[in-house]
């Protein structure tokens, strides 16, 4: 398993952090029936209730290698792909780490099956990109894509050129707070002041993560559709949010809940809650994008992070054929490697 830092083209500067240096763990599972890779994009250090890239690495190094070394001692073989999801512990950095491990797994199968997508897995079609900016930043340079744009926010704090340029636009605006708002009030002050001036479809994550209650307040007191994002990390998680009516979408992270097959579980269940679900991700290479349109095609009708990402240089992996449609660069294994395991 190698770690790789990528360097954003845009860089994106959020409530609590400019993202533009952003992690990458990616692992190469060799077998001899073939070969697979995984990706999962890191937080570089702990955040709103997701893990830093140095606690992930170790899960990796410990928990994850014990375990996946006791399978194959007890079993003679890996575990199937989608039961992967079920090994992660209740830490964060467990989810993460499996969700990893998960990837190279499938990987493998499609490699194995000469199958495009998995088994059961519909093809919806494309789903339209969710493309993200920051108000806190000047305007972008140069094309934006995107059916709908995630524009970064604080409570009270945007910039009027970067409100006029999104304006212009006329893109549906999801507006993410990232958990930064602390009262009810403080969030309601923008609608008029932000919200009435764009067309704003949702608002994402305005408190802290498991602020069910100012949620559900404010819920009850806009007419703004709300969405979580930080707080879904579990099916507990989506029961609650559909029982206390605190929002109507939810932002579904393979890497923040354990996995593609927990997510697309994830989405089924929030659909069934009467929740509206979109595929959220990391800035993940064209590896980890392409696993993330798998899964929006299969369970998400609403714009979600598919498209690629711009980075300055190499994204540091290559189209192949079979299984996800890409490898590991030579830049990744000349990098950082973090973990060996070997049975």
């Amino acid at each position: 398993m190698w770690r790789r830092d990528a360097m954003l083209a845009r860089p994106v500067r959020a409530a609590d952090q400019r993202h533009d240096r952003r992690p990458r763990l990616f692992a190469r599972l060799a077998t001899p029936a073939g070969e697979g890779f995984g990706e999962v994009g890191v937080q570089p250090h702990a955040l709103n209730g997701d893990p830093g890239v140095d606690e992930v690495v170790d899960v990796l190094g410990t928990e994850v290698a014990e375990r996946l070394g006791g399978i194959v001692a007890r079993e003679a073989a890996l575990p199937a792909w989608s039961r992967v999801g079920q090994l992660a512990g209740p830490r964060p950095a467990s989810r993460v780490a499996w969700a990893l491990v998960e990837m190279a797994l499938l990987d493998l199968h499609l490699r194995s099956t000469g199958e495009a997508r998995p088994a059961g897995w519909h093809d919806g079609g494309p789903v339209p990109a969710l493309a993200t900016i920051s108000l806190l930043d000047p305007p972008p340079e140069g094309a934006v894509g995107g059916g709908r744009i995630r524009a970064k926010v604080r409570p009270g704090q945007w910039r009027e050129d970067a409100v006029a340029w999104l304006a212009e636009r006329g893109s549906e605006v999801l507006l993410d707070y990232n958990a930064s708002g602390t009262s009810v009030e403080e969030v309601l002050a923008d609608e008029v002041a932000l919200w009435d001036r764009l067309p704003v479809v949702a608002v994402e994550q305005p408190f802290a993560p498991g602020d069910l209650a100012r949620l559900t307040a404010l819920a009850s007191r806009t007419g703004v559709l709300l969405s979580v994002d930080e707080g879904v990390r579990s099916l507990a998680d989506v029961r609650l949010i559909a029982a206390h009516h605190a929002a109507q979408l939810v932002c579904v992270k393979p890497g923040r809940v354990g996995g593609l097959a927990v997510s697309r579980e994830l989405c089924r269940r929030a659909r069934e809650f009467g929740l509206r679900p979109y595929v959220g991700g990391f800035f993940e290479s064209p590896l980890g994008r392409r696993a993330l349109r798998l899964l929006a095609e299969d369970a998400v009708r609403e714009p979600s992070d598919v498209a690629d990402v711009d980075v300055t240089g190499d994204d540091d992996v290559v189209e192949a054929a079979g299984g996800l449609g890409y490898r590991l660069g030579d830049a990744v294994r000349a990098g950082a490697r973090v973990a060996d395991a070997q049975w």
